[in-house]
């Protein structure tokens, strides 16, 4: 075995390790660590491969941006350590209960990746070899493909104000000495009577 091979199968079970750490974390902040070490692992391996661009997107699009983004929705939707635990209770008891058939489609997509590995590439055509510049990649994205492009950063901009929104409610019910709270202590209060109106309109 090559230390190439060697390389390779270290990073793969790296990528399997920190995946299935990420998966089974409790804190969603050490689940979205251990999921950047998965992505800076695959980085790896496609460096291995010979792509060093799609190494260089998986680590500055996936590892930066999408990463990111995860942490700053999870800080806005940070939420207590008893509602945490409810909630992934209720995932484990869901997860358990529909855990039959995905185990059954893994092991089959195991024993099919054998199958592909185990395969004698001897008799198949092989492919021609090309190569393509990142500056020539990205001439044809950005002359080509620009929507596309497009659509994603206003994908990721709805995201951003959606976590936004949906961290406010969480934000004014946790932190009742806000600003706004905090201006309208020092205020006098006003006597209301039972039927809402102010006792200075009444005088």
């Amino acid at each position: 075995m090559t230390m190439y091979a060697v390389l390779f199968y270290i990073l793969a079970a790296a990528t399997l390790l920190c995946s299935l750490m990420a998966v089974t974390r409790r804190v969603l902040i050490h689940a979205v660590v251990w999921m950047v070490g998965a992505l800076i692992c695959t980085a790896l391996i496609f460096m291995l491969l010979g792509a060093p661009l799609l190494a260089g997107f998986e680590v500055i699009i996936y590892a930066g941006a999408i990463m990111v983004l995860f942490l700053f929705v999870i800080m806005l939707m940070a939420q207590k350590p008893s509602e945490q635990l409810q909630v992934e209770g209720l995932i484990l008891r869901r997860l358990r209960s529909r855990m039959f058939w995905p185990a059954i489609w893994g092991l089959i997509g195991v024993f099919a990746c054998m199958a592909l590995i185990s395969f004698d590439p001897s008799n198949s055509t092989p492919l021609t070899p090309g190569r393509v510049s990142p500056h020539d990649l990205g001439a044809w994205v950005f002359n080509n493909a620009w929507p596309a492009v497009e659509a994603i950063s206003l994908l990721l901009l709805a995201a951003l104000a959606g976590a936004r929104y949906l961290g406010l409610p969480l934000v004014r019910s946790d932190r009742p000495d806000n600003v706004g709270l905090s201006l309208n202590s020092d205020l006098p209060s006003c006597p209301v009577n039972a039927d809402g109106d102010d006792a200075e309109e009444q005088l």
